[in-house]
């Protein structure tokens, strides 16, 4: 099974789906509208590229400091998104949810490769 049919399975996921680093395709599952979704993936995009040269930034300044960020997630007052690598989820706020969202993804995302970003 996929990391996306996985996630899609966890309660409270509305949507789960993987997109190319470089910016050009996606796929996706669950409650989105096709521009959504399209949305969804270009903000996970410039996101995570943010984030890792933050983190690549912060190892520069602080060496051996061991920060080397894979994803990160964000919460509002109905619905929360996690990206881990090429990742993303979008789920409603309810209790237990982001947790479960994030050990998924953490256990399927392990080996990602955050070079690539």
């Amino acid at each position: 099974m996929s990391i996306v049919a996985d996630l899609m399975n966890l309660p409270g996921v509305i949507a789960a789906g993987e997109y190319a680093f470089r910016g050009d395709r996606y796929s996706y599952r669950g409650q989105l509208t096709e521009d959504q979704a399209r949305m969804c993936t270009i903000l996970c995009r410039a996101s995570t590229m943010g984030i890792v040269m933050q983190g690549r930034m912060a190892e520069t300044a602080l060496p051996g400091a061991g920060i080397r960020p894979r994803g990160w997630a964000m919460r509002g007052p109905e619905h929360a998104m996690c990206v881990v690598g090429n990742v993303f989820c979008v789920m409603k706020n309810q209790s237990g949810t982001m947790d479960s969202v994030l050990a998924r993804l953490n256990t399927a995302m392990a080996d990602v490769d955050m070079h690539l970003v």
